[in-house]
């Protein structure tokens, strides 16, 4: 009210909206700017003990008490982990309180609320349980770590360093142990996984020329090591050209007459997803080659003294071996002509 008139003051509808846009900003920004320091592999260890006055009673005590898990606990034997048995006892290397902590507190009263509620209490107790969901992204990891260490697994090796760990992601980001016995991330859902973090990848392989993901002849694992790799982008081999050659054998020579960017790097021409130009190129010739080539191609025509520029429109129309040739041209220099 403005108290000197005894009047409301009535603002416009743009400014109303201006004013809820900018107080939603500023209220995402906050959550946004709160920092959130590593800690020390001691204490996320300390986040998944579990309760210590709970015990460990067995994957088979807690579905006798809880039948709502029965689904679930057929798929995880059936899975990688629940077929892995101990030799000696008979018992699994891996059950569901490995992942969720001890159990005896989750099932402690469940046959008082079956007696008193009827199927509905057919429920146990996921509070006494660790939180998995709300657990920080390095704690969430370290339960998977517990079995799968860099020693274990030699995948993992470069996981603490990755872009993925280091951009708070987890191993539950991308594995989901409840949907099936299936708990590796299926060929056909990888480049669909993949696309939610990464739109921009999925745009370049709609583009005219790309590698054949859409196509399920390949896929982004077999590029990159999701896990962490000593290289850029998480690639794997142990350089980019060893990368590509791996599928291009033909192009990895070694020739008589190399092409200097070839030996270099395969992205000095290519783009890795997809180009609008032929061949994966990232632009059309001849500019791609212009750029570190003379434009005007000297030649001496025929029946003619004088020296004319020629401008070819495709520079591989003649140098069609332009990765490498080990054929000289008749001045004995390497053209990489075939």
């Amino acid at each position: 009210m403005n108290k000197r008139c005894g009047r409301a003051i009535v603002l416009p509808g743009s400014i109303w909206a201006a004013m809820i846009v900018v107080a939603v900003l500023l209220a995402g920004c906050a959550g946004i700017k709160q920092s959130h320091p590593l800690l020390p592999v001691a204490e996320y260890e300390k986040m998944i003990v579990g309760r210590l006055d709970a015990d460990y009673v067995g994957t088979d005590n807690c579905v006798a008490k809880c039948h709502k898990h029965d689904r679930i606990t057929s798929d995880f034997k059936r899975s990688v982990h629940g077929e892995q048995i101990k030799p000696e006892t008979g018992l699994p290397l891996v059950n569901c309180e490995s992942c969720h902590g001890p159990g005896s507190l989750a099932i402690a009263n469940i046959e008082e609320t079956k007696r008193l509620y009827g199927e509905k209490g057919d429920k146990c107790d996921v509070s006494t349980l660790l939180d998995l969901k709300n657990l920080p992204p390095q704690a969430q990891s370290l339960i998977c770590l517990k079995c799968h260490s860099a020693a274990s697994t030699p995948a993992l090796a470069y996981w603490h360093s990755s872009t993925h760990a280091l951009n708070d992601l987890s191993c539950f980001t991308c594995h989901t142990l409840h949907e099936g016995p299936q708990q590796k991330v299926s060929r056909d859902k990888m480049a669909v996984l993949c696309y939610g973090c990464h739109p921009d990848v999925k745009a370049q392989f709609s583009l005219f020329a790309h590698h054949p993901v859409r196509e399920k002849k390949m896929d982004c694992f077999d590029c990159h090591d999701p896990h962490g790799s000593s290289q850029p982008k998480q690639l794997r081999g142990s350089t980019l050209r060893d990368l590509c050659t791996r599928c291009h054998m033909e192009k990895s020579g070694p020739f008589v007459y190399e092409h200097g960017d070839v030996t270099e790097t395969c992205t000095n021409c290519h783009m890795p997803h997809g180009s609008v130009n032929r061949r994966l190129l990232s632009a059309a010739m001849p500019f791609l080659c212009i750029q570190c080539h003379n434009p005007g191609h000297r030649s001496t025509i025929s029946g003619d003294a004088s020296i004319k520029s020629l401008f070819s429109n495709r520079c591989t129309d003649c140098h069609s071996a332009i990765h490498g040739s080990d054929t000289p041209d008749n001045g004995g220099y390497g053209t990489l002509r075939k």
